[in-house]
Formats: structure tokens, sequence, C-alpha cells
């Protein structure tokens, strides 16, 4: 089962726009930076642990490499930053649309994947339709979720397509 390291941003865009049980049907495992979890997520989304969000903790070795990223990268945020040396240590994506954490990810060689990437997956194995995904998106862009919308649409209109044939 394929590990994704989460920032906090990907599994608020996926709360708002009502996919929460879908995304955790999927067949990979998902997991937040502990510090991550406990500052951002755990007020308010402390639910998704039960759903089987992971909060993983991290050694002296990890927070040091936390301090040397954020002195080449002062743009991310420390928790997001926290996630980019999760997901490098475990060799996995990083799921973030932060676009200068998608920049720190690319220079340190850790593939990213988004929002879009998630809500195409549950669509491609059947966890939600077309139709779902098009209104979670709708919900995201009313509640001012910033995502490549018009990107967002063609896929989905791709798809449609797709199953047409």
């Amino acid at each position: 089962m394929l590990l994704l390291i989460s920032d906090a941003n990907i599994l608020i865009d996926i709360e708002i726009g009502g996919l929460v049980a879908p995304l955790f049907s999927l067949e990979y495992q998902f997991a937040v930076p502990d510090v991550l979890f406990y500052e951002e997520l755990e007020e308010r989304h402390n639910y998704m642990l039960d759903m089987g969000l992971v909060a993983r903790e991290f050694d002296e070795a990890m927070v040091k490499q936390v301090i040397q990223l954020a002195a080449r990268y002062p743009r991310p945020g420390r928790n997001d930053l926290f996630a980019l040396v999760l997901a490098a240590k475990e060799v996995c994506p990083l799921l973030t649309g932060d676009r200068d954490l998608k920049l720190a990810a690319k220079n340190e060689n850790v593939e990213v994947r988004g929002t879009l990437w998630l809500v195409n997956e549950m669509v491609r194995t059947g966890k939600i339709s077309v139709h779902v995904a098009r209104g979670a998106y709708q919900r995201m862009q009313a509640y001012g979720r910033r995502l490549p919308w018009e990107l967002a649409e063609s896929e989905l209109r791709k798809t449609e397509q797709n199953n047409d044939n």
C-alpha cells in the first residue's frame, strides 16, 4: 500500500469537498507529521485519525533536517517542511498544493501530488462519480480554496468523454 504524506491544506480541501470517507477508502495509507497534526488538525479534524490518518513522530535527526531546510527555503511554513522531511525519509509522494512547498520538494527530489490528483483517483477507482467530484470542487471553490479550477473541470470532462466511449 502506497504511503502518502500530506500537508494540512490538502486534507482541508478534501473535507470541505465532502470527500473524507472516499479519500480514506482509497488503497493508500495517509500520514502527516505529528507536529503538523497537533498544531493544525487536531482541534477540528481529530476524527481523521479514526478514519485511517496516521500522525508520524519525528526523531531528532528529522528535526535537524527541518531546521536545515528552513534555512534553504524560507517560504514554506515550518509544518510544511516537516511534511517534506517525512516524505523524503519515507521515499513517498508529498500531498500539497502550496507553491513554495512544491518548489522545495522538487529541489529535494520528492514527488508531489495534490488535491486534483486525489479527486481523480477517487473517480478513477469508482469511489465517487464525476458528478460528486464536480460538486466537491464547487464546494471547495465557494469556500475560497485555491485550486486550478479550469484544469479540474477539464479533467472531469475528459473522464466523462472516456466513459462515454
